[in-house]
């Protein structure tokens, strides 16, 4: 059975540590890295180049799909399937469908967010590779934890973890998929 590695991770024993390595790392041209810690790290994802851009979209499209639904809904039933003349007024009387157009806009943007960003995330994920990092737990508890994936362009086994050493991490693990 072979085993596949899923990359190298470095432990350090305090935040700024971690936030100079995650720049030299960043410098030196890897793309494909993560961060773990146990609290908030403020410029920890400056470090790592987060882009949020999507979810905003996302939820636009949500919002505009569902106010669409719901004022089609409406009209289909109010003026084409079931037309009923009460008290004199248009067929196609638009003041009515407002509330309920807003409600379900809401409710599309909110669902959209909501399964966007559990796609975007790949969640639900009870497992990842990098749990095999021994003593991994320390994350959420005084360690500081940064990992190079092989997925990476740049990653050689051997250079990377000469790089990640000069670094003076406590310790450097190879990861198992």
């Amino acid at each position: 059975m072979t085993v596949s590695l899923y990359g190298l991770v470095a432990e350090f024993a305090t935040s700024q540590q971690l936030l100079e390595a995650l720049r030299q790392v960043r410098a030196k041209g890897y793309r494909r890295i993560d961060a773990h810690t146990p609290f908030a790290v403020e410029g920890l994802a400056e470090a790592l180049q987060f882009r949020d851009n999507w979810l905003p979209f996302i939820m636009l499209l949500g919002g505009i799909f569902g106010a669409v639904l719901a004022f089609g809904l409406q009209y289909y039933a109010w003026v084409i399937d079931y037309p009923l003349n009460s008290g004199g007024r248009p067929l196609n009387s638009w003041p009515p469908f407002l509330l309920p157009t807003f409600e379900i806009t809401i409710l599309s943007a909110a669902l959209a967010g909501m399964l966007g960003m559990l796609a975007r995330n790949r969640l639900p994920k009870p497992y990842h590779s990098i749990f095999n990092t021994p003593y991994f737990d320390r994350a959420s508890q005084d360690r500081f934890y940064l990992c190079i994936e092989a997925k990476d362009a740049r990653f050689q086994l051997k250079t990377t973890r000469q790089f990640l050493l000069d670094q003076h991490p406590l310790r450097v693990y190879e990861v198992e998929q």
